[in-house]
């Protein structure tokens, strides 16, 4: 089955850009320059996914999803740029499945959006490899989910792949580059200020099941780790 994007962007060159790429690894895009188009293509032919720019003319990306969220749960991943880190917080807690910062590797969104799809499309089998248990974490690495306390934890797949590279050997520090490489490849480089937020962003999400959850321990001027 081929899977529909739909891709929302002001930006002609990103739409063009992006749209080839996406198609070159087999996906139908539909293509929608603001967001009030956006929201009435996605109502009218829904996609897989969809891929919105957060500042757009008519609609912002933010109101998009908080519309679509009133009747779908359509995976969404937004495009922002650096200085959206308030937006970033709101679209998360609106159902936000990723976040790419601008300018961003075509690479990595094309990786991120398979793996959203692969989330979504899993059936109710799960191979006993793709587990990991650590204590009161467990994540399917075939699905990006993960549970504490056997309650549900939505992460992001950025987020799920820096935890899960902590969580892998608990107690070893993981500097801060070697979580970027997990998380984006080594081919791509993003400042350490971003891995700092990840890690806020996952403290901050665990702690809404649990207030006491503190497994992720900062060691100042090296790194992260992860203590069962």
């Amino acid at each position: 089955m081929v899977n529909r994007i739909a891709l929302v962007d002001d930006d002609q060159n990103i739409l063009t850009s992006v749209s080839l790429a996406l198609e070159a690894e087999g996906f139908t895009v539909d293509k929608y320059l603001d967001g009030e188009q956006g929201l009435n293509g996605i109502t009218r032919r829904p996609p897989d996914l969809a891929v919105l720019d957060i500042k757009m003319p008519r609609l912002d990306g933010m109101e998009v999803l908080e519309k679509l969220r009133k009747s779908s749960n359509l995976p969404v991943i937004f495009l922002t740029s650096k200085d959206d880190e308030v937006d970033e917080a709101l679209g998360l807690r609106i159902g936000a499945d990723d976040y790419i910062k601008k300018p961003f590797s075509q690479r990595l969104l094309i990786e991120r959006v398979k793996a959203i799809l692969r989330r979504v499309n899993l059936n109710d089998d799960t191979s006993p490899d793709s587990i990991i248990v650590r204590g009161e974490l467990i994540m399917d690495s075939s699905r990006y989910t993960s549970k504490w306390k056997g309650d549900d934890v939505k992460l992001t797949v950025t987020e799920f792949l820096i935890l899960k590279d902590l969580s892998q050997r608990s107690g070893l520090v993981k500097t801060r580059d070697q979580l970027m490489d997990a998380a984006y490849g080594e081919t791509i480089y993003v400042d350490d200020r971003t891995i700092d937020s990840h890690i806020k962003r996952l403290r901050k999400k665990f702690r809404l099941v649990d207030k006491k959850f503190d497994q992720i321990e900062t060691l100042y001027g090296v790194g992260y780790r992860y203590c069962e």
